[in-house]
């Protein structure tokens, strides 16, 4: 998600990630292209106004060389030869500021309904299968009941293969605030219940010391 006005970023940013989705939020469209070049996402929100590159160039760029993630584009351009402008340079959806919370909710919920989405839905590690539209996780085939937090770093982690994971990134992604899970021992005792909830058939989460954590084969 990318929007360079920095209370409308965060009010997004919680939004989204309360309602279960895994975020990077970033205030610039070059920090979004980079973004969206090196992971693979579901689906982008960007804002057509933003310093370095506006959302349009980033679509543009995106379209260019072939990435189809769906995107949501959020601007105050609201005639009609704007929206053309946007849908035509690669846009996928339209949403004209101010407006509800609920309805780029519903707006992100179709474009991931679309049957051409760029992620697949399901993720899978070895023996390790999560199936992002009905957040079932399995390990070779036994089914995993896992909390909204231990999904969050799986998905976070299995996004991120065969990257690190820093636990910084954790922390920013899946806790409301960074400081309390970076204070403690939270991330670590979560990841030690989910690895220990996903180790009978493998699909193991390594620790790299002193950085953080990545999925392995098993």
């Amino acid at each position: 998600m990318a929007e360079d006005d920095a209370a409308l970023r965060s009010v997004l940013d919680r939004g989204l990630r309360e309602s279960g989705y895994t975020v990077d939020a970033v205030a610039d469209g070059a920090a979004a292209l980079h973004y969206l070049r090196s992971y693979e996402y579901a689906a982008a929100v960007l804002d057509w106004r933003m310093p370095k590159l506006s959302g349009l160039e980033v679509v543009q760029a995106l379209r260019l060389a072939g990435t189809h993630t769906p995107v949501l584009m959020l601007t105050a351009r609201d005639t009609t030869s704007d929206r053309v402008t946007g849908l035509d340079a690669g846009a996928d959806d339209y949403l004209v500021k101010p407006f509800e919370f609920a309805e780029l909710q519903a707006r992100l919920r179709a474009l991931l309904r679309r049957p051409d989405a760029a992620i697949p839905p399901v993720l899978a590690c070895g023996p390790l299968t999560v199936n992002l539209a009905t957040r079932e996780v399995t390990v070779d085939g036994r089914q995993v009941d896992l909390t909204t937090t231990e999904f969050g770093i799986l998905e976070l982690l299995l996004r991120r293969v065969p990257n690190v994971v820093e636990r910084r990134t954790i922390a920013q992604q899946i806790w409301p605030e960074e400081a309390d899970a970076l204070g403690s021992n939270t991330i670590g005792v979560h990841v030690t219940r989910l690895r220990s909830k996903l180790a009978e058939g493998g699909g193991l989460i390594e620790t790299v010391r002193g950085v953080g954590y990545r999925m392995t084969q098993g």
